[in-house]
């Protein structure tokens, strides 16, 4: 028996949507990868501090900054890397806090807190200064200390739990930054098992399914649509579009410095 014309159309309609919104966008990526000649291995990059940071001695004040950037090889057609640094008031050193695929997954240290993921510029996620980064630093530091997944064996590259699942347990914690990572950072929506709720920054809803596959509608996240792990949607917030690959594009995104009241 054929299926009837109404049921054709809707199947086209539906596989036109995800050719548009999912794969298309991941060719154009990964067409512009093929021709950017970055490096493609750990050896060929530059793991340098862009120095944005002064050294800690010469900064008395908390902080939290929460850095993004793409990761390497063909990974980066579609992925970032994220991470978490803090300084409790009158510390004298940065502590970066990155999760990794070998060995013991969190890693602390193992970079300049500011440095450069496969050469590529890390971006600011988030940064609060002063009392109310000090106000929340215990929670931080709580959270990577009880991270489920921090013994060897536990990574995985993807749905999660990865890199981005870590840095993304670390600002479910505390909502109150109001941020949500980039939608390219592949892993930070992975759950164990469905999940319907809150958003990780409280300010809308989410259904989930393992990471595969979910929808988000909240102030901070937007609308987003994820599907094998790649985001398409709208910010809402800062005006824009999601796309797998590329992440966001818009309007210039103001990066949160103070906790959300």
């Amino acid at each position: 028996m054929q299926p009837a014309p109404q049921t054709r159309t809707r199947r086209k309609t539906l596989m036109l949507t995800i050719l548009c919104l999912f794969l298309l966008p991941v060719a154009a990526r990964a067409a512009l990868f093929a021709y950017s000649g970055g490096p493609h291995s750990w050896r060929d990059a530059d793991w340098s501090s862009i120095g944005s940071l002064p050294p800690a001695t010469q900064h008395p004040e908390a902080r939290v900054i929460v850095f993004s950037g793409r990761t390497g090889g063909w990974k980066g057609v579609i992925a970032v890397h994220s991470w978490a640094v803090i300084k409790r008031e009158n510390a004298k050193t940065w502590t970066r806090y990155d999760v990794v695929g070998w060995g013991n997954p969190v890693r602390t240290n193992g970079w300049a807190p500011d440095g450069r993921w496969f050469g590529d510029s890390p971006k600011v996620v988030v940064d609060v200064r002063g009392a109310q980064a000090a106000a929340i630093i215990p929670k931080i530091e709580a959270t990577i200390t009880g991270y489920r997944f921090s013994h060897a064996g536990d990574y995985r590259i993807w749905p999660g739990p990865n890199s981005n699942s870590f840095t993304a347990a670390v600002l479910r914690a505390v909502p109150e930054l109001g941020a949500a990572l980039p939608p390219n950072a592949i892993g930070r929506d992975f759950r164990e098992g469905f999940y319907a709720g809150l958003t990780d920054s409280r300010t809308g809803v989410e259904l989930n399914l393992w990471g595969f596959a979910g929808v988000k509608i909240g102030w901070v996240e937007g609308v987003e649509f994820n599907l094998l792990g790649l985001v398409a949607g709208l910010d809402l917030r800062n005006p824009g579009v999601k796309l797998p690959g590329f992440g966001r594009i818009g309007a210039e995104a103001l990066v949160p410095s103070a906790l959300a009241r």
